[in-house]
């Protein structure tokens, strides 16, 4: 039962981001069938966001009165029926509409399925199933491509993940039982030493709920979300404007700039995957640290005014591979830093930072850039990197201070 249900998790992971490079692969097709300018695929990212932000901030209560299980195959049953509501929509409106559920099923589930895997698994399971979502994320894309070759349009593309979400809904409503019976709990630790081996248990005991209000107070927390605001922003900032950057400022030919942005977001799947061999042994904190270090040296590494451009394309795929353990490592690390009573509430209100700092950054970039210049783009990445890490720090600062008072 064991194997089952993690193997239900990994696959739950991979579904998680399949819809999610859907809209941006398919939008050049999608807004010439809908009638509508290209610029207003903001507004349904934003209304998806917006979801994410508030199935993330109910998390806590919605997960303690419905269970883990009975949440996570909702929620994904939910993402199903919006993108098989995109399949048949002819409408930018009904998009609009079919977003809400999409938004709500997404953030519902993210939270959830973190803070399970945070509180029952060890580092390494935390990174391979984020890797994994980087998988699903990576597939949808080729989906959108062969649809469209084939000539059967975008509306295939999101009728075929959908089903498959489907699929995946039934799986985990089978899944329930497991839940309850199948609950290994991963042994106090420290968030700088090994991970130890993940053993079977009974079900943890039912948790009061911890009110957003509380949870927001408790110490240490505003610094974790700060910190995770600022990496999803830079991840997202980078993403969507590595490559313009490469072309714009330093003269890096599109195709080559296409090439090296698309392996910012493989070294971030391929550093998971990696990152899980070591996880245990390297522990969070350093993950965490490690990570910025990275992501702030690849960044200065594309800001040097050097003579060639490899220095700037090895400096992306450099700041991939950094960025790749610290998302996992924030999550893993919250029931350590903030107790495992206060771990979905808190884990539901990073979510809504993550989300926030992912929505937020690039648009606010491009407002920059547009004053300043594409130039700029390292200069953000570093700002973002030191705030993150800054932040880090002092949390780590304050749990030491913490666990020495409550060892004397």
């Amino acid at each position: 039962m064991y194997s089952l249900l993690l193997a239900i998790i990994y696959i739950a992971f991979i579904s998680l981001g399949l819809p999610d490079s859907l809209i941006g692969a398919g939008w050049p097709v999608m807004h010439r069938d809908l009638d509508v300018p290209i610029g207003v695929a903001g507004i349904l990212t934003m209304i998806i966001a917006g979801g994410t932000i508030f199935s993330s901030l109910a998390s806590e209560r919605v997960t303690r009165r419905f269970g883990v299980g009975l949440v996570t195959a909702v929620s994904v049953g939910m993402t199903a029926a919006a993108l098989i509501g995109f399949s048949v929509s002819g409408e930018f409106w009904m998009l609009c509409l079919w977003a809400i559920p999409y938004g709500l099923g997404a953030g519902a589930v993210d939270a959830a399925l973190n803070n399970y895997v945070a509180v029952h698994y060890a580092a390494r399971h935390m990174n391979w199933l984020h890797a994994c979502w980087g998988l699903g994320a990576s597939i949808s894309p080729f989906v959108m491509s062969w649809s469209l070759t084939a000539g059967l349009g975008w509306t295939s593309a999101y009728l075929i993940i959908g089903v498959i979400q489907v699929a995946l809904t039934l799986a985990l409503l089978s899944s329930i039982p497991l839940w309850g019976k199948v609950n290994p709990v991963r042994p106090p630790e420290s968030t700088d030493a090994a991970d130890a081996e993940t053993a079977e248990s009974s079900p943890a005991p039912a948790r009061a709920h911890v009110p957003l209000s509380r949870a927001v107070r408790i110490p240490g927390v505003p610094l974790i979300l700060a910190a995770f605001f600022a990496y999803c922003a830079l991840e997202t900032t980078a993403i969507l404007w590595a490559s313009s950057y490469l072309v714009a400022d330093r003269g890096v030919s599109p195709a080559t700039a296409a090439a090296f942005a698309s392996l910012f977001v493989l070294g971030i799947t391929a550093g998971r995957f990696l990152a899980g061999f070591v996880a245990d042994r390297i522990g969070d904190r350093w993950m965490i640290r490690g990570g910025f270090i990275a992501v702030g040296v690849g960044a200065v590494m594309l800001a040097l005014p050097v003579g060639t451009d490899a220095v700037a394309l090895v400096g992306l795929v450099v700041a991939g591979l950094g960025s790749a353990p610290i998302y996992p490592a924030i999550i893993h690390s919250t029931p350590v830093n903030f107790g495992r009573e206060n771990s979905q509430a808190v884990i539901g209100i990073q979510m809504a930072a993550a989300y926030a700092g992912s929505t937020l950054a690039p648009p606010l970039f491009g407002a920059i850039a547009a004053v300043t210049g594409l130039g700029i783009f390292p200069v953000y990445i570093l700002l973002l990197v030191a705030l993150g890490l800054v932040m880090s720090e002092r949390l780590n600062v304050r749990v030491r201070g913490r666990d020495t008072v409550t060892a004397a």
